[in-house]
């Protein structure tokens, strides 16, 4: 049982698959969880952020490898005696001020841009294994990267659509509009946990606004949810962040 597991820690192929592909399942397996529950970073955000680590230890793995073994000779004869490693870590942590500068919060009170900001950091990543010539790790971590990109948005999508949780924006009238929209929503079998107001010219908006963090009793079309709370006098706008 131990030789198996030895037999995976080694630096290989198949250990290089079946170490990207954890992270990629275990890391989506958590955001599954923050999805649900409709939080600003969620299923694909927590894939690409894991994977890129597991890059990165890989990658590290790989250059301490190197330098023992087919490096070794090159690496006395310019004197290398420092941790390869940190200039990586040099790069991942000036990647996050690049990533900061995608995430925003709208007016709405959503929270766009981290997945954007983990793709940027686990290209960082992958670009620091290209320049390594980590090339058996750089094809699988790209497929994988890609896969979460491309293809995953279809079952975030899904996830989201099933999920009893919402994040509800409204625009009403008056605040005197909030208690109604409050008894519809809860009309529609559903319960509030969190409500957020924005009062309006006060704060630099036309109008005033709330998002109310909902939990649904039972499975139901988010659509038909939005569509009762629109029908209370005095609503604007309606959607679903």
């Amino acid at each position: 049982m131990y030789a198996f597991f030895d037999q995976l820690r080694q630096l290989n192929l198949a250990s290089i698959l079946l170490r990207l592909t954890l992270a990629m399942l275990f890391g989506g397996f958590i955001g599954l969880e923050r999805e649900r529950k409709r939080r600003p970073a969620g299923f694909r955000t927590y894939m690409l952020v894991c994977l890129g680590a597991a890059l990165t230890m890989l990658l590290s793995q790989y250059e301490y490898h190197m330098l023992t073994t087919q490096w070794a000779d090159l690496a006395g004869e310019i004197g290398i005696r420092t941790d390869v490693s940190r200039f990586g870590a040099q790069v991942i942590n000036g990647i996050g001020f690049l990533g900061a500068g995608t995430i925003i919060v709208t007016g709405r009170q959503e929270v766009k841009g981290l997945t954007t900001a983990a793709g940027l950091w686990a290209s960082a990543c992958m670009g620091l294994a290209i320049g390594a010539g980590f090339y058996e790790c750089v094809l699988l971590a790209v497929l994988l990267i890609f896969l979460v990109i491309r293809l995953l948005p279809y079952v975030e999508n899904f996830i989201i659509e099933n999920a009893r949780n919402m994040n509800i924006y409204v625009e009403f009238q008056t605040l005197d509009d909030v208690g109604a929209i409050i008894n519809r929503i809860k009309s529609q079998d559903a319960q509030i946990y969190e409500v957020d107001i924005a009062r309006g010219r006060e704060e630099n908006l036309l109008r005033p606004s709330a998002v109310f963090s909902v939990r649904l009793h039972q499975k139901q079309a988010h659509a038909r949810v939005l569509a009762a709370i629109s029908e209370v006098e005095g609503v604007y706008t309606i959607d679903e962040i």
